[in-house]
């Protein structure tokens, strides 16, 4: 046993299951047999993937291997690196890094190649024997530059290779440095490894660093995270019946632009960082969609989200977030000032594993807040040589902020919550843990009202229409003014409703300016009304159309009155709307037949939500799913040298045609058919000419052989007149 296809051979099915959760790829399809296998575990994609879930110390010791030349034995291994090296090196087995053959152990192909031409900062290996025994009497000026050299990278320059200093001159001499070029030496690994003292590392890596931090109490942690998923939950509702009311923009180029961004981020009172993420979490769950005229708006699927429990609302957009290769972080940096949220821009495709890694390392350590030093150390160890490694930890760091504004974790501790969301078990606690919503509001002299707590679902929006929020917590604050009573009108209430609804729904009487608020924008709204020529207004007080005339404001609509009471006008008539009601107007919107259009509306886009495409890791299936794939390949793999047989048999053969009589023929047909064995049969073409062919008989139908054909592995049909003869195998 010396391939890598005969040590998979070899191993047993409880070898196979281990290697295919540490490796899930290798069965992403399932290959068809062990060669298939063999080849997809030594390409370098799936062997980057690999190297990839190593720790510090697992890629320290495989960095160990790949300065040894093969086969190398484990005692050698040790010699290099530690003692411990033994059960690093059964993992790196366990995952097909390092295989065993009958004379010692082998690194599969292409893994050099990966690990790097200088594995530990060592140098390639001397053509020649050298004495090293001389480097310990070697001059000062030569101990200087090994020094420079002796912890890699093991290059270096020199101004002439042909006038060097005197070290140098003299390591030359002794083949301790090999010229590259006529300005670059290197150190051969054998000197490098001696200087070391015959380690391949500085310092071995062999255990974790302690994660330090502040420990939470549970219930405190637990507490804060109830919060956080009753805030994140408002948060995206808040978001899309704004959107519903107001639609952002898209860019050309895709995404949300800046002025939506800051729009929605002063709506909502938050930063533009957080609010990012608040839109990406609507994206990621087909909650927003954009439609064909670019405008950015809430989806049908909004109403089906708003009907579910508060559990299954948060697990939508968690589950989302955690599988996800897009990072909002990326929103807003210096360094990126193009990357928009909702745009093309921010997937990155080690995103799911950092904030997988860093989500698992939380768990490992319930009821402890971590520090970020500490943190960063533990996952540079737990991660050292993870693909774009350059953001890790900006990506963990985002990911712990995120996994705060989720309730994942509170007061930066994983929280139950947590746990049993990335455990996969039920989240209903959270349903019964939430603040209870309260049913009443509390309206104060100044026209706001104070909501005591979560309100219910009905009231919540009724009270969206009519007033805004001004200040967010335990308590809410709401506001009414002109602006707000309008926007309720056009929602198809009429003052009376918004009267009755406001006393019987406030625990303090409802104040007399807010009173007379109501009446005097109820009186005015609906007087004008605008409609579509591109578009006109109409107002039966023609004082009120000569003042608008007059109105220097309005000037750019370039107006022109055609009737006493009638005014034309070439903007659209959402336009002409947004700048009469910017002037201090209250104009209503009418149909072509005159009728005015209110009435409770939910915009929503008419396209279907279309969410990103998720680039990242390969999941691991089930332990049934890994089951049915060794089973398929062991299956794959008998048949694979039954043909390889056959085809040994049918080349043997060629030489001696089967011949038989067609009794014969029949005979042996209808007998291997019930045996399901195979058989060796000769058979004429269209040109007479007879070809040996290996078949697997399965039934004769209308003068006709259906079998299966090992060349081809087909299910084809035989013209019996045609079988010249038939041999059993």
């Amino acid at each position: 046993m010396r391939s890598f296809s005969d040590y998979l051979r070899s191993i047993d099915d409880a070898s196979f299951l281990e290697l295919f959760t540490a490796r899930p790829d290798l069965i992403t399809p399932v290959p068809p047999d062990i060669s298939s296998l063999s080849v997809r575990a030594c390409s370098a994609p799936s062997l980057a993937r690999a190297i990839d879930s190593l720790n510090q110390w697992q890629f320290q010791v495989l960095e160990a291997a790949g300065t040894l030349n093969e086969p190398f034995s484990v005692k050698s291994l040790v010699a290099l690196t530690h003692k411990a090296a033994t059960s690093a090196l059964e993992h790196l087995i366990a995952i097909g890094l390092v295989y065993p053959s009958n004379d010692g152990m082998r690194l599969p192909s292409q893994l050099r190649d990966l690990i790097g031409n200088e594995p530990a900062g060592l140098g390639p290996s001397s053509m020649v024997k050298l004495k090293l025994a001389d480097l310990d009497n070697a001059p000062a000026d030569a101990k200087k530059v090994l020094e420079r050299l002796i912890w890699g990278p093991p290059r270096g320059s020199v101004g002439d290779i042909k006038n060097p200093g005197p070290g140098v001159a003299w390591l030359l001499e002794r083949k301790f440095l090999v010229p590259l070029d006529q300005r670059t030496v290197i150190l051969p690994r054998e000197v490098g490894l001696y200087l070391r003292g015959g380690k391949t590392h500085k310092e071995m890596f062999i255990a974790a660093p302690t994660l330090s931090g502040v420990k939470r109490d549970e219930r405190q942690v637990n507490r804060a995270a109830i919060a956080n998923i009753s805030t994140v939950l408002r948060w995206v509702e808040e978001l899309l019946n704004f959107w519903a009311e107001e639609p952002a923009d898209a860019l050309r180029a895709g995404g949300l632009g800046v002025r939506d961004l800051k729009i929605i981020a002063t709506h909502l009172g938050l930063e533009e960082s957080c609010t990012a993420f608040i839109v990406e979490l609507a994206y990621l769950a087909s909650l927003i969609s954009i439609d064909p005229t670019n405008r950015i708006m809430p989806s049908n699927k909004f109403d089906i989200w708003l009907m579910q429990t508060p559990s299954d609302r948060w697990q939508a957009i968690a589950s989302a977030w955690l599988i996800t290769s897009r990072v909002s972080g990326l929103v807003g940096r210096a360094e990126a000032k193009n990357v928009a949220a909702l745009g093309p821009e921010l997937d990155r495709v080690n995103a799911t594993r950092v904030r997988a890694l860093t989500l698992s390392i939380l768990t490992e350590n319930e009821s402890l807040s971590p520090d970020s030093k500490s943190f960063n150390e533990l996952l540079a160890w737990r991660a050292p040589v993870r693909r774009n490694s350059s953001s890790q930890e900006e990506l963990a760091t985002w990911t712990l902020r995120e996994a705060e504004w989720l309730g994942i974790t509170g007061q930066g501790a994983i929280s139950k919550y947590g746990v049993r969301f990335l455990n996969g078990d039920e989240l209903d606690l959270i349903n019964s843990d939430l603040p209870k919503t309260v049913d009443h509001i509390l309206i104060q002299s100044d026209n706001t009202a104070i909501a005591p707590g979560p309100l219910e679902h009905e009231i919540s929006q009724q009270l969206a229409i009519m007033a805004e929020i001004e200040s967010r917590g335990g308590a809410t604050v709401y506001r009414f003014s002109e602006a707000t009573i309008r926007r309720a009108l056009d929602h198809g209430k009429t003052g009376d409703e918004i009267r009755s609804f406001l006393k019987k729904t406030s625990k303090t009487p409802m104040p007399q300016p807010l009173e007379y608020l109501i009446t005097d924008v109820a009186k005015k709204h609906g007087k004008l009304r605008v409609g579509n020529t591109s578009s006109f207004i109409r107002c039966e007080d023609t004082s009120l159309i000569s003042q608008i005339m007059l109105d220097k404001k309005l000037d750019i609509l370039s107006l022109r009155r055609i009737a006493p009471e009638v005014v034309v006008c070439d903007h659209d008539a959402t336009e002409l709307v947004r700048l009469l009601r910017e002037s201090g107007y209250l104009p209503a919107v009418e149909s072509a037949n005159g009728l005015m259009l209110m009435g409770a509306r939910a915009n929503r886009a008419l396209t279907k939500p279309r969410p990103p495409r998720v680039i990242g890791e390969i999941e691991i299936p089930s332990e049934d799913s890994l089951n049915s794939a060794i089973r398929a390949i062991r299956t794959g793999e008998k048949s694979t040298n039954k043909q390889t047989r056959l085809r040994q048999v049918a080349n043997e053969a060629l030489g001696a045609l089967p011949r038989s009589t067609a009794n014969e023929t029949m005979d042996l047909v209808n007998r291997f058919i019930i045996e399901e064995k195979s058989l060796s049969i000769g058979y004429a073409d269209n040109n007479g000419s007879v070809t040996h062919r290996i078949i697997d008989p399965i039934r004769v139908s209308a003068g006709s052989l259906i079998a299966r054909d090992h060349a081809t592995g087909e299910v084809q049909s035989f013209r019996i007149p045609r079988i010249t003869g038939v041999a059993p195998i």
